[in-house]
């Protein structure tokens, strides 16, 4: 996928650097709970999206995937129920994996942070899985922690840094 925006970059000494163009996001439990966006969550997209291009995807359990889509001015991928991972892999590869930092929380998204270029669990009130924990590169708090993570370089190479 061709990208023209700047790129958010992260240099992990004694590794190659992460060069990030894309944010894939699922919605339920990461962006929203109970099918509403959580407060605050517009205003983190907004603070990155002169950074990176927002990608969002669902199943779209609560049936409302594209009113928050819309809301955020983001793209929006529905995909089928079932073999959601598969799908959310798919379209992780579509955009471009190692130029994507993927987050969420399902069960389903593990696949998804596993193959990014980084990726970012979040603690969930609707829960979080463990196998996506252990997929992932970074679990964090919230999603607030995740946007601030993305903006704050130095937050990720301390964690990362071997």
């Amino acid at each position: 996928m061709y990208y023209n925006k700047v790129m958010l970059e992260y240099q992990l000494p004694g590794q190659n650097s992460i060069q990030i163009a894309y944010v894939l996001c699922d919605i339920n439990g990461t962006l929203s709970v109970d099918g509403k966006l959580i407060n605050g969550v517009a205003d983190g997209i907004a603070s990155l999206k002169s950074s990176v291009e927002f990608h969002l995807l669902s199943a779209d359990t609560a049936g409302t995937a594209a009113e928050i889509a819309s809301a955020l001015g983001v793209h929006l991928q529905v995909i089928e129920a079932g073999r959601e991972a598969r799908q959310k892999e798919r379209y992780l590869r579509s955009l471009g994996a190692k130029h994507t930092a993927a987050i969420g929380q399902g069960a389903n998204d593990g696949l998804m942070l596993k193959k990014a270029a980084l990726g970012i669990c979040v603690l969930s009130r609707e829960g979080t899985a463990v196998k996506t924990m252990n997929a992932a590169d970074l679990v964090v708090p919230d999603i607030f922690a995740a946007f601030e993570l993305l903006q704050k370089p130095l937050r990720i190479v301390a964690t990362l840094r071997q």
